[in-house]
């Protein structure tokens, strides 16, 4: 399976401690963030797991920890995940699972081909989990950019889950599938 991470804007709480946890670094902004799963099975791109909402200050690794994801792995599988998923093999050993990974990068030190070769091979295979998270962002509430607005945050989970059905009911996200 592929994961990610997916965040989405929210308008900013009035409570300093709420907009502490919801700061997002990355995103600059107040997010809610949710670590997404598709299968790579199939051409379809099925997500198989939608994690709760985690504030955005959470890291990618305290999400696998905290969401359930773990429980949901069966034995003995391959994992793949970008970069921003560091430590997070331990967690996986505990299921017999491998995490696949491009190649950590320096500035000063040139990748060698094996390295290039594989950074492209995982990046062509991760490319399916960033259409599925495209098709997510298909939807107006959770187009990038949008803001929610304070008063939805209490459905926000529902609401995603809804949509990852809607978007497992689609087409392929491989043409022609």
């Amino acid at each position: 399976c592929i994961i990610d991470c997916l965040e989405i804007e929210i308008e900013k709480p009035s409570d300093s401690v709420k907009q502490s946890l919801t700061w997002s670094e990355y995103k600059k902004c107040n997010t809610l963030k949710y670590l997404i799963c598709t299968c790579t099975c199939t051409p379809d791109g099925i997500i198989n797991f939608i994690s709760t909402g985690f504030g955005g200050r959470a890291s990618d690794a305290i999400i696998v920890e905290h969401s359930g994801f773990l429980n949901s792995l069966p034995p003995n599988v391959a994992i793949m995940a970008d970069r921003g998923f560091k430590h997070i093999e331990h967690l996986l050993v505990t299921k017999n699972c491998v995490l696949v990974r491009p190649p950590s990068v320096s500035g000063s030190i040139k990748s060698t081909k094996s390295e290039v070769f594989e950074t492209k091979r995982i990046a062509s295979l991760r490319i399916h989990v960033e259409r599925v998270i495209r098709r997510i962002r298909e939807f107006s509430f959770l187009a990038p950019h949008a803001c929610i607005d304070y008063k939805l945050i209490p459905h926000a989970d529902q609401i995603i889950k809804i949509v990852c059905g809607l978007v497992n009911l689609q087409s392929g996200i491989i043409s022609g599938k």
